[in-house]
């Protein structure tokens, strides 16, 4: 572990146009507590966390982020409505003011790195308005030691201001917030919004670019942990579908929660320092790991405290996207470095809200190539505006508003790897069972995890037909028996006991997988259109 830095050294932040007559540079995470506490910015939690509110926006605006086209970007970034266009010369002048609002705020400065392998590592700067933001980027990137400080050279720049607005009209923002990508300069520009997501994802979304490109390494939006054997798994997944949770495992080191790296020497690395987990409902029982990190040096988000400074998980009041950031030290049985090898099995997981895939079944390599570029969960009722019915969501790569390349590339890249590597795929359902959201029951967290178990132990072996059956309309061999599982919950049809209702609504989910992916039909070679679902519905 790397021991925080605190330290008085002074920097100068003129190459950047910055000359503020107060910057604090790499303070400790307990003094920037203290200041945002002090400041009337956050709260102290029962457990000793900091809980602050992030203000208008809980969560990251798509709609909002750019990246600058130009000489690199131009011919190898996919343009549309997730990589969004933005002119340099407005970026220059948008960039121009932020500076000269920062100039007149006090700023906080944190060096960093980004990816725990040496070889790929990424030297980065992290410039805040606020305090608590830049104890969120001590959390998430890797933490120097003060020797690896003396020399130190950033390469990139996230610059951060949240109290910024932009003047659309002049300055090319769709509206006020935005999150911008230069790669010729090497600048990651957030403003107007105070979600710290943004942080990481602005960094995230430049590797995202960088290691296919230039390293010839896979980036994933996925967790990862090892076992006593040295046996990696992988797990991706959006957000809400069990990705930090299911990796969180007594029995298993985690190597990092969201962001890692696959390289050409078949190693799997943690870009990140931390965690950044959801906590809604988040309770001691299923999630002890996550429950237990929560202390002194974490950051929550936007959840409600009590008179005693307790956190009530359910209280939603702000928003569903209630969050805690914490340094990967605070989880007690970790991968150090934060680097595994072997990959052996993938789970892609998906919290399917109408209740018809089966909770667990085995992938072909087309089957995963498909399921990987369609990238699918589900929208539940309440969720947002407007929703009152399940919606099928897709997320190219379960990562698609981090990809800058079309998502063919990382495709390929994971095809490639499979076959190099031999790795098994899983397609495990943590979303509904026995009917659709507000009919069924959401699928128990010990079910999950005993299939899981069940995998990585190799209790479920090889495909025959004897222990898979077929799914008849998605064509995934969903096992027979499960160490932990009652058999009836394996099957997705017998759990809805209404063979009409559960065909017809796994048929509207096909159609939809069909319709998503016309987008790369163009792009995908016979073997990966092979890998969808087998039947549809007219």
């Amino acid at each position: 572990m790397n021991s925080s830095t605190s330290s008085a050294k002074s920097i100068s932040l003129a190459e950047y146009g910055i000359d503020s007559k107060l910057i604090h540079y790499q303070l400790s995470p307990s003094k920037l507590h203290d200041m945002s506490v002090e400041r009337g910015m956050g709260q102290t939690s029962s457990t000793g966390a900091l809980a602050i509110n992030t203000g208008e926006f809980t969560g990251r605006s798509p709609m909002d982020r750019f990246i600058v086209k130009d000489e690199i970007t131009q011919d190898k970034v996919w343009w549309g409505k997730v990589n969004i266009p933005f002119e340099s010369d407005k970026f220059d002048a948008l960039y121009d003011k932020v500076i000269q609002y920062l100039n007149e705020k006090e700023i906080f400065v944190r060096d960093c790195f980004a990816c725990a392998d040496k070889d790929y590592r990424l030297n980065i700067r992290v410039i805040n308005e606020y305090p608590w933001s830049n104890m969120f980027a001590y959390n998430m990137f890797l933490r120097p030691t003060e020797d690896e400080l003396l020399n130190f050279d950033p390469e990139w720049t996230v610059i951060n201001a949240p109290g910024f607005m932009a003047n659309a009209e002049e300055d090319g923002t769709r509206q006020h917030n935005f999150a911008i990508l230069n790669f010729t300069r090497k600048i990651a520009l957030i403003g107007g919004t105070g979600y710290t997501g943004e942080i990481k994802k602005g960094i995230f979304s430049a590797l995202n670019f960088i290691l296919p490109v230039y390293k010839d390494t896979l980036p994933m939006h996925c967790s990862a942990n090892v076992g006593e054997k040295g046996d990696t798994a992988i797990f991706f997944g959006l957000s809400g579908t069990g990705k930090t949770t299911l990796s969180a495992d007594s029995s298993r080191k985690l190597i990092g929660d969201d962001e890692h790296g696959w390289t050409k020497e078949n190693t799997v690395f943690n870009f990140e320092g931390g965690c950044y987990a959801k906590v809604i409902n988040l309770c001691k029982e299923n999630e002890p790991e996550i429950f237990g990190a929560i202390k002194k040096g974490a950051l929550l988000e936007n959840v409600i405290l009590n008179a005693q400074g307790e956190v009530d998980y359910s209280d939603v009041s702000i928003t569903q996207n209630t969050r805690v950031s914490y340094p990967i030290y605070n989880i007690e049985n970790i991968q150090e470095p934060s680097i595994g090898k072997n990959p052996k099995n993938i789970f892609f997981l998906t919290a399917d809200a109408f209740g018809v895939l089966p909770p667990i079944s085995k992938l072909t390599p087309s089957q995963a190539a498909y399921h990987f570029i369609s990238g699918y969960t589900a929208k539940v009722a309440g969720t947002e505006a407007g929703v009152v019915e399940p919606v099928p969501s897709f997320s190219a790569c379960f990562g698609a508003p981090f990809m800058p390349l079309h998502p063919t590339k990382y495709a390929e890249m994971l095809s490639a790897k499979m076959k190099e590597s031999g790795v098994n795929v899983w397609l495990v359902n943590t979303g509904w069972t026995g009917g659709p959201y507000g009919v069924g029951t959401r699928m128990k967290l010990k079910y999950t995890r005993a299939m899981i178990n069940a995998v990585l132990n190799g209790d479920l072996g090889l495909y025959c037909y004897d222990k898979y059956h077929i799914h008849s309309v998605f064509g995934t061999a969903q096992p027979r028996e499960c160490p932990g599982v009652p058999t009836s919950v394996l099957s997705p049809r017998a759990t809805w006991n209404n063979d009409e209702a559960y065909y017809k609504t796994a048929f509207k989910l096909t159609n939809a997988f069909r319709e998503n992916f016309k987008k790369f039909e163009a792009y995908a070679n016979e073997e990966i259109r092979r890998g969808g679902p087998q039947r549809y519905g007219f």
